[in-house]
């Protein structure tokens, strides 16, 4: 027989043979590297089954060899297909004979074991770090920004008539905010210049009056004491002259005479009481010089009072023209063109550039906390801005000693809580003039201890 044609009648049978070697190794992968073990009795049968299977294509092949070459085809494809279903059989049985002996023998695996301890172990490693690099860190959530505010009210009362600002202006120092109807004010001016000029005139005259005073009360002192003397030598003469008319022999006198002498007697002695009152009554110069004096004094205080009521009515004047105190933002505003003011009244509140920060730490994290230690701030308004600062100050008083109504442990229950205190962040770096900052914001400082 040609040799193309044992081989067309070989290729039908080698094909079925193939593809069932192909399903075992499939079904066992790796049968071939591990070394054959004991099979079991099933395990021998599944053998004894694939020898016979390819025992039995030999013959067949044998057989179709001889035969000629329609009949042998038909048999070789008979042949082929018996043993490809008895080659399945026998190798599907020894198959799972094989599989459950390798699964009795085979060793878990320990990989998934070390993988998990090396997790761990790098995790831990990783933990340690971090806390190694932030062991000297404190921070806290409860702290925020704060700065000072300017509470605006006027001083006096009155209608707006010019206003100059809006809410969130920037205002510098000096800057005039607004304006309050002037005219009741500057009537109260001029009221007060007029005052001042007549207090002015009464002590001009008081002190005419005083230094007039200074001279006119001693002469007419001088004057009476000059009049009593002369009383008293006019009533001398005038005694003297009785004295000797009574003396005389009345033969050498008259009645007249002696009548003339006790009538001057009598006048003299009144002129002399006359002037003693005189002089009681001149003798209290120090006490007119004194009056005259006082008059000036008071003269001078209703002038003191006249310019304080026109400093007043030039202050009031002043008052009604409302000028920034410091540079700062215009915040909360309430007032509008043409609005009554009252007297402390707030109107608006500015806002100073000035920023710090109030972190209230716990007061477990003040044990190593001093002020000067330096602190990285993050602002959770702005992700992307970082401040530098330091500790100012540690206020000496916990928040709740400050509050309204302060915690009273000397009675009932007491359960500990963990206190917080206030701690003042200066901002050193790190703020932008194009950011704005106001005032409540939430911060996250870390405070770096040595």
């Amino acid at each position: 027989m040609p040799f193309d044609d044992i081989e067309a009648d070989l290729i039908p049978i080698a094909v079925p043979l193939v593809a069932a070697r192909s399903k075992r190794a499939a079904r066992t992968p790796g049968a071939r590297a591990r070394k054959p073990t004991p099979m079991s009795s099933a395990d021998g049968d599944g053998g004894d089954d694939a020898k016979g299977t390819q025992s039995t294509d030999k013959d067949d092949s044998k057989d179709d060899s001889k035969g000629d070459g329609k009949s042998g085809s038909s048999d070789a494809k008979t042949g082929s297909s018996d043993a490809a279903k008895e080659d399945g059989k026998g190798g599907g049985k020894g198959g799972d004979n094989q599989k459950g002996g390798r699964d009795d023998e085979k060793p878990r695996s320990k990989r998934p074991l070390i993988i998990l301890a090396i997790v761990v172990v790098v995790l831990a490693v990783v933990a340690l770090i971090v806390w190694f690099a932030n062991r000297n860190d404190i921070t806290t959530d409860d702290a925020y920004t704060d700065g000072n505010t300017v509470t605006m009210a006027p001083k006096v009362a009155g209608y707006v008539v010019a206003l100059y600002i809006n809410d969130n202006t920037l205002v510098k120092k000096g800057d005039l905010l607004l304006r309050i109807d002037p005219r009741d004010y500057l009537a109260a001016q001029a009221q007060a210049e007029a005052q001042l000029t007549l207090a002015r005139a009464q002590l001009d005259q008081a002190r005419i009056a005083y230094d007039i005073a200074k001279v006119q009360y001693p002469a007419q002192f001088a004057a009476a004491k000059a009049q009593q003397r002369a009383a008293e030598a006019s009533f001398a003469t005038a005694q003297s002259t009785y004295l000797r008319q009574h003396s005389v022999d009345r033969r050498a006198t008259t009645e007249e005479t002696i009548d003339a002498a006790n009538s001057q007697e009598v006048a003299a002695a009144a002129n002399v009481e006359s002037a003693k009152a005189q002089v009681a009554v001149t003798g209290v110069v120090p006490d007119e010089l004194h009056q005259a004096q006082a008059t000036v004094a008071e003269r001078e205080a209703q002038v003191k009072q006249a310019e304080a009521q026109l400093v007043q009515a030039n202050l009031n004047l002043s008052y009604t023209e409302i000028r920034a105190p410091s540079e700062g933002f215009i915040t909360k505003r309430n007032v509008q063109l043409g609005s009554y003011l009252s007297a402390g009244t707030t109107m608006f509140l500015i806002v100073t550039p000035e920023i710090w920060i109030t972190a209230n730490f716990k007061e477990s994290q003040l044990g190593r906390m001093r002020p000067g230690n330096p602190v990285d701030i993050t602002v959770d308004a702005y992700s992307g801005l970082k401040l530098h600062g330091h500790i100012d100050s540690i206020q000496y008083g916990s928040g709740s000693r400050f509050s309204a109504f302060p915690t009273e442990n000397a009675t009932g229950n007491f359960v500990k809580i963990v206190q917080r205190v206030p701690v003042k962040i200066v901002i050193d770096s790190g703020l932008d003039p194009n950011t704005p900052l106001p005032l409540g914001l939430s911060v996250s400082p870390v405070v770096r201890l040595p």
